[in-house]
């Protein structure tokens, strides 16, 4: 098996786990609605033309998803608390932290490719998890891309900023149907169900060798 030359990472239950029960609770409190309105609200629809979507996309600003809650729930709260509200849902997955630091150590060069909104990125990455601003060179985000994981457009994007062939660029994702459009886009990639089965997977590509 071919050892990847760059190594991407998917954001949200890889590296951070969320609870969008947690976002929901939270944003109702700050719009004093019932937490079945924010659901609605927020959630992405059947389609990538609801805002949801269309925020991750980076087809509509953070001015725009404010106004569109706004409509939505009957009530302008201050911003910074909707943002923090909207965004204090992650938590560290330890397991897979402690990869990254070995890879990292090991002068791997690393990304993130994620599908995300520019709110979640700013708070992921204001200091509280220095994992995501010391380890990784760069990150592919949908909201920045103007395209979401599972489109060819965003791997080829990652493709690109990763600067080497596609079948040297290794991808590990928790959503089977993203992983298949890497595949499909040409990359090494796999499905993350564990950071022990993570690690194997990287051990058998020659790029993790036994810890200590």
């Amino acid at each position: 098996m071919p050892t990847p030359k760059f190594l991407y990472f998917d954001l949200g239950n890889v590296l951070l786990s969320f609870c969008h029960d947690r976002m929901t609770r939270q944003v109702a409190a700050v719009f004093g609605v019932e937490e079945a309105r924010v659901r609605a609200a927020t959630l992405a629809g059947p389609t990538k033309e609801s805002p949801q979507w269309r925020f991750e996309q980076g087809l509509i600003t953070e001015p725009d998803y404010y106004e569109h809650l706004c409509g939505e729930l009957g009530s302008r709260p201050n911003r910074a608390a909707l943002d923090l509200a909207a965004s204090d849902i992650f938590a560290p997955i330890d397991a897979s932290w402690r990869i990254v630091r070995r890879l990292h150590a090991g002068g791997a060069r690393l990304g993130v490719l994620s599908n995300t909104n520019p709110t979640h990125w700013r708070f992921v990455t204001d200091g509280r998890y220095p994992i995501l601003t010391e380890c990784f060179e760069h990150a592919v985000l949908s909201y920045e891309a103007r395209s979401m994981k599972p489109d060819h457009a965003i791997y080829q994007q990652a493709i690109d900023r990763a600067g080497v062939p596609a079948g040297e660029v290794f991808f590990v994702d928790d959503r089977e149907d993203n992983i298949a459009g890497a595949i499909e886009a040409g990359l090494d990639a796999v499905v993350f169900r564990s950071a022990e089965g993570l690690e194997r997977d990287l051990a058998a590509r020659g790029v993790l060798g036994a810890e200590g």
